[in-house]
């Protein structure tokens, strides 16, 4: 059976060479005899697997020297609880509200301590990034938060927060790797690989090394500190040790690409074809104010329930997969990530071409 365009908001679409060459070596790993899935993650064999995936991130992202690179698991949604535990010491923190991750996470930072909404986009649901150069930030917050990409809801900042000298943290999960980034400018930086970078079962966390210490909330899980990960190199516990070996050669596509300016440049073109179109047709509408528009995720509406669905399944019989809306907003999504090439947005442009002509 051919492969489809895999429109997925995540787990989402890998590159096709990536997965040839891990299904060549998925019987024997370069003369080990074995499946990375069968090996020890003391092994040296794999050691070398997990230092050369950190190697290629850091390269690639140009990681300072004062930040650690972990690869833990629990996903983004772990972070969520992980990063009060870690870093609210004086039990505020700010959180931008964007779309249902940031507001997932901010309810969570509650529990904790005194989590304030310093700026939200719920009034339009969610459809833009609300101006956050001039915050009302506490004092005394231990951070502000933000989801970088809107999944959902398809936004992105453009512009990060004037945090007014707190650290930053960022859920970056589906625009990792998209597109250039100053490490420098976030305390923590972090996302699950299951719509860029891998399969799902693996959370990078980049982190600023005096945000580690032993001065966790009281309570706080061993498993849930980030010193305990940190001082072990992510092999405290067994790793998701097979979806970090997928994550390195995702790395190494990345950089054979010619890194992330080529990869914004190749973003930016797709999104260009998905956008244009949207712009000019008199069926579909794109959903989000243009200028906070993500080059990962396109939602767009007909403006009809029903036609909207009939689109769905017509598109899915064409060979185009799961470009049905998140089941909070309905309409449709077309997840365009690093691994969807050009070709596959093209063609969904035809195909809502021909749509159009044969329902407006």
């Amino acid at each position: 059976m051919s492969r489809v365009y895999n429109f997925s908001a995540g787990p989402a679409v890998l590159p096709e060479e990536v997965l040839k060459e891990a299904a060549e070596e998925m019987l024997d790993y370069k003369g080990s005899g074995m499946s990375v899935m069968e090996m020890s993650h003391r092994s040296k064999v794999y050691d070398t697997i997990i230092k050369e995936a950190e190697a290629d991130l850091r390269e690639l992202m140009n990681i300072p020297d004062n930040y650690k690179v972990l690869f833990l698991q629990g996903g983004a949604s772990q972070q969520f609880a992980m990063i009060p535990m870690n870093l609210m010491k004086n039990r505020k923190a700010a959180y931008i509200v964007t779309g249902q991750w940031a507001k997932k996470a901010y309810q969570e930072a509650k529990i904790y301590g005194d989590a304030v909404e310093a700026a939200s986009s719920a009034d339009g649901t969610f459809s833009y990034i609300p101006d956050c150069s001039d915050l009302a930030i506490p004092e005394d917050a231990d951070y502000v938060y933000i989801c970088e990409n809107n999944t959902i809801y398809g936004t992105k900042f453009k512009t990060l927060p004037n945090t007014k000298g707190h650290t930053l943290v960022a859920d970056v999960s589906s625009c990792f790797l998209s597109e250039p980034v100053d490490v420098s400018k976030y305390g923590v930086i972090y996302g699950g690989v299951q719509k860029n970078i891998g399969p799902a079962g693996v959370v990078i966390v980049i982190i600023r090394e005096d945000l580690i210490t032993e001065d966790t909330l009281p309570g706080t899980p061993t498993m849930l500190k980030y010193k305990i990960h940190a001082d072990a190199q992510s092999l405290y516990n067994t790793p998701p040790a097979y979806g970090i070996y997928i994550c390195g050669k995702v790395f190494k596509w990345i950089k054979k690409m010619g890194g992330l300016s080529a990869m914004k440049e190749h973003n930016e073109k797709k999104a260009a074809i998905l956008y244009d179109f949207l712009d000019e047709s008199k069926l579909f509408k794109g959903t989000v104010r243009k200028e906070d528009r993500s080059l990962m995720n396109v939602p767009f509406v007909t403006g009809s329930e029903e036609l909207d669905a009939k689109f769905v399944k017509e598109a899915k019989e064409a060979g185009f997969e799961n470009l049905k809306g998140h089941r909070s907003v309905g309409g449709m999504r077309a997840s365009i990530y690093n691994a969807m090439p050009i070709e596959g947005v093209e063609k969904l442009v035809a195909f809502m071409r021909e749509f159009e002509k044969n329902n407006g």
